[in-house]
């Protein structure tokens, strides 16, 4: 997946770079992280396509609507940590937003592997959350649970200063809540080692940064 910035001001004709500035850092920033996340995607992807299976999902199961709605799901966390990053000046919010970015663009790379491996398309016909039992009113506008509308985005891409940080933390903890719900339903559902193996560990992991999450919204608040 690509993620598009704006380009900024031209300097000052004959002005020296100065990566010291705070701009500088974090234009630095944002590019080292971007090729850590392609690097991380590579070695998902090698990974993900290790060792033969005996048997393989087909395309219709749940497993396969697991990985592709995930992957999609997972992007958009990427692209909301990637704003963040590349925007925030909180400390905080700026490791926590490349933490995130890495872990779950290199889940994507383990996904699309396994669906490659399994000589399936990365996409499918099937309507998002297709593949989970009792999945009526997971869908709210076409969007899979704890996803951010197009105009949250909209709105975490302008914001600045507390409010962005705010925002991001917010459309965080409502995406993680809505991964690990996904997540704890393929558990249910499917015995498949590699699937099963990346849903706890995604269950684990987003947890965990709940947590930090609302230890870093209360102290916003009262700041």
């Amino acid at each position: 997946m690509s993620v598009s910035t704006e380009s900024s001001a031209p300097a000052d004709a004959g002005a020296p770079s100065d990566d010291t500035t705070p701009a500088g850092r974090r234009r630095f920033g944002a590019v080292w992280l971007t090729a850590v996340l392609v690097f991380g995607l590579l070695v998902g992807l090698a990974i993900g396509l290790l060792g033969p299976r005996l048997a393989t999902p087909g395309d219709d199961s749940v497993e396969a609507g697991f990985l592709r709605d995930m992957s999609t799901h997972h992007a958009q966390a990427v692209e909301m940590s990637m704003i963040a990053h590349a925007n925030s000046t909180t400390p905080g919010v700026v490791t926590l937003s490349a933490d995130i970015a890495l872990t779950q663009h290199g889940q994507i790379g383990y996904m699309q592997a396994w669906l490659s491996e399994w000589h399936l398309s990365p996409t499918g016909s099937a309507a998002p959350m297709a593949w989970m039992k009792d999945s009526s009113g997971s869908v709210q506008n076409g969007l899979m649970p704890g996803m951010a509308t197009p105009a949250q985005m909209a709105d975490l891409r302008k914001a600045t200063g507390k409010t962005l940080d705010v925002q991001f933390l917010t459309l965080m903890r409502q995406h993680h809540l809505g991964g690990i719900h996904m997540a704890q339903e393929v558990l249910q559902e499917s015995d498949n080692d590699d699937v099963t193996w990346l849903a706890e560990s995604q269950v684990r992991g987003q947890q965990g940064e709940i947590n930090l999450i609302d230890s870093m919204l209360k102290q916003l608040q009262t700041s």
